[in-house]
């Protein structure tokens, strides 16, 4: 069973992807922020992992940054719904720092799980 980190800061998104991703076959991890994230990356091995941009404590970027410091060939997905700035802006600098696939919100979520597969090869 595939391994997948969901980290965003809204309940609400863990909850869709949670059950999204789980009614698919995959084994989800929550974390609500970046740093929660790292600390999990500490004592499991993920398949993939799913970031928002926007959080507090620990925002997506600087959790991109450290992911692909630990592991340089983590497959992620980055996702935003804007901020200050609009969505395009936050993910084509996840897509510079090497996330594989990017997708705003709201997101369509078949179109979630068409990225999914294709990072994880199913």
């Amino acid at each position: 069973m595939k391994k997948i980190l969901v980290v965003d800061d809204d309940d609400l998104i863990r909850d869709l992807l949670f059950e999204i991703l789980e009614d698919k076959g995959y084994k989800v991890f929550e974390a609500e922020n970046g740093n929660r994230a790292i600390q999990l990356l500490k004592t499991e091995r993920f398949d993939l992992i799913i970031t928002d941009i926007i959080m507090p404590d620990k925002e997506g970027i600087e959790t991109i940054i450290d992911i692909k410091k630990r592991l340089p060939h983590a497959k992620i997905i980055a996702m935003s719904g804007g901020g200050q700035l609009d969505a395009t802006s936050y993910l084509s600098v996840a897509k510079k720092l090497g996330v594989q696939h990017t997708i705003s919100k709201p997101f369509d979520p078949g179109k979630l799980i068409a990225l999914i597969e294709d990072l994880l090869g199913e």
